[in-house]
């Protein structure tokens, strides 16, 4: 036997008693689910996950091999988290679109093994997270070409009961999808979201494509392979590619090379610990009153990375305000703030705790 193939072998009696272990680790699991369901305790529990990964460094010897070791369990604990959550019918994780849109992906890559539950409208996201239909959501927040999704942020407005729980970076790439053998001077009209359309505006505008903005780019893609129309392109992702039977005809073609969606997940569950939280207010249309409450943030020590302003509903020329500021939401420094905003602002609520 050589030294790799005995190296393999370690690796598999290894493997094996860590899957009697992995076995023996989750029926345990299932005990901790009944003890949450019976007591209403929240599945996530932080303070207790920074007490098992402080643990398990300890049990480490050798240096080297601790973060990766770390990194196990942390996937660990989640693996753990979303079996609970299916023990417990939490499992149920709501997005805008169909199979393949980029919220789709998102959804994914956050809640592996949730059941995903689509919804034609971000408003009816909102109001199944809201309901309990769903334990969370998966929305659209920001793109780093496009801007704001403003719409979603007036329904994180509307919805003062909802959280944000955590943000997603999806690195997004447009493509240009047509049915199988299609080439590009065939091509006469484009379907997509109207983010993704914005965001391949130069590619569009040097081939004078005229573009129809649907509900998302996963639709825009079915809706294509179902036409069977060669003169009809998408712009959409490769996996919506895979999922409906198209090819891509041109990779890449948003312009900004970098382009990142910033996904939400909203939860009815209010979070405790991360490294930013977020803002909402509104301040009376005076001089000086918008400056008081940004000295306010920056006076108590808090980078204040991100403000934006939207109209209020149903008040012609109000606004309300987006801040996000950098700094643990649970210390002394951000209850005092939140304290002296309150005698500052007409209105200020926390929207959101998470880590970046």
């Amino acid at each position: 036997m050589d030294q790799l193939e005995q190296a393999r072998r370690e690796i598999d009696e290894v493997d094996a008693q860590l899957a009697a272990l992995f076995e023996r680790r989750m029926r345990a699991v299932v005990q901790v689910a009944q003890y949450k369901k019976e007591h209403g305790l929240p599945i996530h529990d932080p303070a207790r996950e920074e007490q098992v990964l402080e643990r398990s460094a300890q049990r480490i010897e050798d240096p080297a091999l601790r973060p990766y070791y770390l990194d196990h369990v942390r996937n660990r604990m989640a693996v753990a988290r979303q079996y609970e959550a299916l023990l417990l019918g939490q499992n149920r994780v709501a997005y805008q679109g169909v199979e393949g849109a980029f919220a789709h992906i998102a959804l994914k890559n956050l809640f592996p093994h949730a059941e995903a539950v689509s919804c034609p409208t971000w408003d009816e996201v909102f109001s199944r997270v809201s309901e309990g239909d769903a334990a969370y959501g998966v929305v659209p927040f920001e793109n780093s070409h496009a801007g704001d999704v403003s719409a979603v942020l007036d329904l994180c407005y509307n919805h003062p009961e909802l959280w944000v729980v955590q943000v997603y970076d999806l690195p997004v790439r447009q493509n240009l999808l047509v049915l199988p053998g299609v080439t590009l001077p065939e091509i006469r009209h484009v379907y997509s979201h109207q983010q993704a359309i914005s965001q391949s505006e130069t590619f569009l505008k040097q081939m004078r494509l005229p573009c129809t903005a649907m509900a998302n780019t996963a639709m825009a893609a079915k809706y294509v392979a179902e036409s069977g129309d060669r003169t009809l392109a998408a712009i959409a992702s490769r996996e919506t590619a895979d999922l409906y039977g198209l090819e891509v005809l041109v990779p890449d073609i948003n312009t900004d090379g970098d382009n990142t969606t910033r996904f939400i997940v909203i939860s009815r569950e209010k979070p405790t610990r991360g490294n930013r939280f977020s803002l909402l207010f509104t301040v009376d249309n005076k001089p000086g009153k918008l400056a008081a409450v940004i000295q306010k943030i920056g006076a108590s020590g808090f980078n204040m990375e991100s403000i934006k302003s939207r109209p209020m509903p149903r008040m012609p020329f109000e606004y309300y305000f987006y801040a996000e500021l950098v700094g643990d939401p649970a210390g002394a420094e951000s209850e005092a703030l939140l304290r002296d905003l309150d005698s500052t602002c007409r209105t200020v609520r926390m929207l959101g705790v998470y880590t970046k």
